[in-house]
């Protein structure tokens, strides 16, 4: 197996990086690792954010999941092909985990604490605790503002990108203290029993209660009057009373599908099933998975305690819904993540275009490799279509990708196999192998000293 390992001996240039969450993070670490005196600037707490509740680097603001481990999914094979590039977040999630099935998740203070002391104690790395109002031009620079860049911001990033700048909602969802779940109730079990097999709590629900619910909740007073169209969100990011409009099962078939999971006090699958995941490692507080609401706050604590088990529940916080910007990317960027119409300017994260957090650590990373091949004269930095990164850039970045909304890694996007596999699951075990096959024939080819790929 073949690793691209930074390259600490390099000359140092300086670079900026604006935006200290999950991909400017990365790119920081990454641009410092290479020699590169780096001035990451991040507003807070100097200038407060919607979203975020905290001052910490790499802060999650909506779930604590990093999505799927499964080596045979796209999800999985982004964090296999990680791991080879040398992400750093990568390994800090990793080592910051909490139980998820088969999924990553992480101690959400834990694991932005960790990012936080790592980057703020690099010889390399200049944190810089201010409201970026211009982007530079005097030397290369990573834009990772995130999907709630400052108003100061505003007018230097327009000019940038000019019509090109969309703007969508996306939605966060509560969490709950675990003392004030109602333990006789809910029963502990992942789905298929992957994981430790016992990885979620299990809120079931019969028919009779599920339709109940479903009622309140799509009656229920928002904080944005209007309903949101679906080309509004992120589809990851549905507030559940948005889901629940679509039908009245769409919820049972989403984020309360009971599939999977057996109630031990019926020893049936229930109707639905509302699950609860650890959002640290104590266990001391869950959130509702797939719950992602713009309800007000009242609305939440009356409905949310209709969930059996959650009858007394007290929550930890909310969930909100906020304003998320990103370009259009096809017209905004090259495969290298920079700006066509000035090279020396990189994006990445949310803004770039792209969904989800390891997808955000993806192209942080990437913006760092390309911006770092640049300076030195090697060639781009840009993988193969068939890799999970590579397929996601291709479609991002093509001119061709018309009325682009943002997109998470997914089989969909790479090439189809040659000869085609029948089967689901084996068609996508084979995408796997030939993604983690051609990533490692990509870095063995890699002849700069940057670049230069090792086995180990």
């Amino acid at each position: 197996m073949s690793r691209l390992k930074p390259d600490s001996s390099a000359h140092e240039h300086n670079a900026t990086v604006i935006g200290g969450g999950l991909a400017g993070s990365e790119a920081a670490w990454q641009l410092a690792e290479r020699g590169f005196h780096v001035s990451l600037h991040e507003m807070r707490p100097t200038l407060a954010s919607p979203a975020h509740h905290t001052s910490d680097l790499a802060e999650l603001v909506c779930s604590n999941s990093f999505k799927s481990n499964d080596p045979s999914s796209a999800a999985g094979t982004l964090k296999a092909e990680l791991a080879r590039l040398g992400s750093r977040l990568l390994q800090i999630a990793r080592d910051t985990a909490v139980p998820a099935g088969g999924a990553l998740a992480v101690d959400r203070a834990l694991f932005s604490g960790t990012v936080t002391d790592i980057i703020d104690s690099h010889p390399n790395i200049d944190l810089i605790r201010d409201e970026v109002r211009a982007i530079p031009d005097h030397e290369p620079v990573v834009v990772a503002t995130g999907p709630l860049s400052s108003p100061g911001l505003d007018p230097s990033l327009s000019s940038l990108v000019g019509d090109g700048r969309l703007a969508f909602f996306d939605a966060a969802a509560p969490i709950v203290d675990a003392e004030t779940i109602d333990r006789t109730l809910v029963f502990a079990a992942s789905r298929y029993e992957k994981g430790a097999g016992a990885d979620y709590l299990n809120c079931p629900m019969d028919r009779v209660s599920y339709e109940r619910f479903i009622d309140e909740l799509i009656d229920a007073e928002r904080v944005t009057a209007q309903a949101f169209e679906r080309k509004d969100l992120f589809q990851a990011c549905q507030p559940i009373e948005e889901v629940a409009r679509q039908g009245l099962d769409a919820p049972r078939f989403g984020p309360l599908k009971p599939v999977g999971l057996t109630d031990p006090a019926t020893g049936e699958r229930p109707w639905a099933v509302v699950q609860l995941r650890a959002e640290n490692r104590a266990a001391t507080a869950y959130n509702l998975v797939g719950f992602q609401t713009n309800l007000t706050f009242s609305e939440q604590r009356r409905i949310l305690r209709m969930i059996p088990g959650l009858e007394g529940a007290e929550f930890v916080r909310y969930g909100v819904m906020h304003r998320n910007t990103f370009v259009d990317a096809p017209r905004i960027l090259d495969p290298t993540l920079a700006l066509r119409s000035t090279p020396n300017i990189y994006l990445a994260g949310q803004l770039a275009g792209t969904e989800g957090y390891t997808e955000a650590i993806a192209t942080g990373l990437l913006a760092a490799l390309n911006l770092t091949a640049a300076v030195r004269g090697d060639r781009p930095f840009v993988l193969p279509p068939t890799t999970a990164l590579g397929a996601l850039i291709t479609y991002a970045t093509d001119p061709e990708t018309k009325k682009y909304q943002p997109m998470h890694v997914n089989w969909g996007l790479v090439p189809p196999l040659t000869p085609p596999v029948r089967g689901k699951r084996a068609r996508y075990s084979a995408y796997a192998d030939r993604a983690l096959r051609d990533l490692d024939a990509f870095l063995a080819n890699r002849t700069s000293a940057d670049s230069v790929a090792t086995d180990v």
